[in-house]
């Protein structure tokens, strides 16, 4: 077996990685165009042939090649070959390839419960406010599970969801038992839960949930394999991609058991992009990061950050990455001048190589490299000219893709979703039992009322008539005159009155008065 890989060829020599310390983690930065995916590969298929496991996003497309060969190599790689004097053999690696929407991969899935308040919160873009209530909703969910409730199990967004609905129904008893949860903080979260679905993240969420062992399988013959994770449409949604690799690194560091130093790494892990974890990243989560990376390798971890420059990554986290590959940098600001002084200091002095000019003088496929030698020290930093990959470099055909997932009998597995019975199916259940429930309270509430509405009526009629029974409006109305009737009773009456005492005026002799 083999202690160290070869990486290319610099005057001082050829210049290689120590296997035994491949776990010491690494960067690979440069601008684009300068040759990082093609570094890259050529790391990654030398881990494979060492019985090395490796997992990388392939950002665009082209990293795919490796699980292909070219009948004949390129005309530069031959050159390239040539030139270090290293050989150049055709090989392809055996890939597995994994994609979030299910499209240029097997799907890959993990739950909501998995995937925690701290990075959901980063894939929702939660305020603060929001932050708290999300930290609420999935201690809510955790105390049910801990009740042997299975409304508790958030699987999917329908799940988390519904659970967000509870604490906006409730939210006084939740406010009272766990502390404010506010309607616009639940509102707002449910409008980019549903966001986040549009955008076709749903597909990421449920089972059955991506398993581990998956990346650590062995090979009968004892090679590593590569698992291409599909992340061109992934990295469009720059919360969710940087939230997916950290969940896999953190689910490794949490899972694996502890191993110590080994003479190879179990599984070397490399992080695409990676400024896209770090930018509006929060102070607690770049903490996460780091804690990380300080101690996933005693779990025969490596992780290897690829961006464009040094300064992408935050201090703390550049300071444990001990194998650098440092592509040309282009220093057309003040701004990029102090990258580029930044990581030429960065690098273990040789009085043959002035870092801060040939950083930015560097050709295509070189690199400045430093690494970790076989008792832990660097070695001093060597431009060197990157050797070419054995496999084929760039994209594969759609067709030789999927001939390699229909062979992949373990991610196959994962290509049919599972919907067990979860939050949502029952906390949707309970919502629809309580509004029968107070359907059916409020119909017999009028029920009631009606009836007490018609006592009342037959009680009020009963004593006006003295507990006789009611005559009927036929009779009343025969018995009453009416209003016209009672007036020209009282004209003819007032009529005959006159003329009776004009008459008795006449008889008794006394005199009718006259007006003035």
């Amino acid at each position: 077996m083999a202690v160290e890989i070869e990486i290319g060829v610099s005057p001082e020599g050829v210049q290689a990685l120590a296997l035994k310390r491949a776990n010491r983690h690494g960067l690979i930065a440069g601008a684009t165009g300068t040759g990082k995916t093609v570094t890259l590969q050529v790391l990654a298929e030398a881990f494979a042939r060492e019985g090395v496991n490796v997992f990388a996003a392939d950002i665009k497309g082209d990293f795919s090649g490796c699980a292909s060969t070219d009948a004949e190599p390129p005309g530069w790689a031959k050159a390239r070959a040539e030139e270090i004097n290293l050989p150049l053999t055709p090989e392809a690696q055996a890939v597995t390839f994994w994609d979030v929407y299910g499209e240029l991969g097997h799907p890959v899935r993990t739950t909501v419960t998995e995937m925690g308040p701290v990075l959901m919160g980063r894939v929702l873009e939660a305020t603060d406010a929001q932050e708290g209530a999300l930290t609420i909703a999935f201690r809510q969910a955790d105390d049910w599970v801990k009740e042997g409730k299975n409304e508790g199990l958030l699987l999917d967004l329908d799940d988390l969801r519904a659970l967000l609905t509870y604490l906006s129904e409730n939210s006084e008893d939740i406010g009272k038992k766990y502390g404010l949860v506010t309607p616009q903080s639940i509102a707002a979260l449910q409008r980019k839960v549903l966001q986040l679905e549009m955008d076709g993240a749903d597909r990421f969420f449920g089972e059955p949930a991506f398993k581990l062992e998956e990346l650590m399988r062995p090979r009968e013959d004892g090679k590593g394999t590569i698992h291409v994770l599909a992340s061109e449409r992934l990295v469009q949604s720059p919360r969710l991609y940087s939230a997916f690799l950290l969940w896999l690194m953190s689910e490794l560091w949490e899972e694996l058991p502890e191993v110590g130093d080994m003479d190879k790494p179990k599984l070397v892990f490399f992080f695409d992009e990676a400024h896209l974890l770090f930018r509006d990243a929060p102070k607690e989560l770049v903490n996460k990061v780091e804690q990380v990376v300080r101690l996933i390798r005693s779990k025969g971890v490596g992780i290897y950050f690829v961006t464009q420059s040094p300064a992408d990554i935050p201090e703390q986290v550049l300071a444990q990455l001990g194998n650098r590959f440092q592509h040309a940098l282009r220093a057309y600001t003040p701004t990029d001048q102090k990258a580029v002084r930044a990581a030429a200091q960065s690098f273990r002095a040789n009085e043959n190589v002035d870092v801060a000019k040939e950083i930015q003088e560097l050709n295509v496929g070189e690199a400045l490299v430093s690494t970790l030698d076989a008792k832990g020290a660097p070695t001093p930093v060597a431009r060197t000219k990157i050797r070419p990959p054995n496999s084929h470099v760039g994209p594969i055909l759609l067709t030789e893709r999927q001939s390699i997932m229909r062979a992949n009998t373990f991610g196959r597995a994962y290509e049919k979703a599972v919907d067990r019975e979860s939050a949502h199916e029952i906390l949707s259940r309970r919502a629809e039992q309580l509004a029968a429930a107070e359907a059916k309270a409020e119909e017999r509430a009028a029920r009631d009322k009606e009836e007490a509405r018609a006592a009342r009526t037959s009680r009020s009629t009963t004593s006006r008539t003295g507990g006789a029974a009611p005559r009927t409006r036929s009779t009343r109305s025969t018995s009453r005159t009416t209003a016209v009737e009672r007036q020209t009773g009282r004209v003819a009456t007032g009529f005959f009155n006159t003329i009776a005492r004009e008459i008795m005026r006449g008889i008794l002799g006394t005199p009718t008065r006259r007006r003035r």
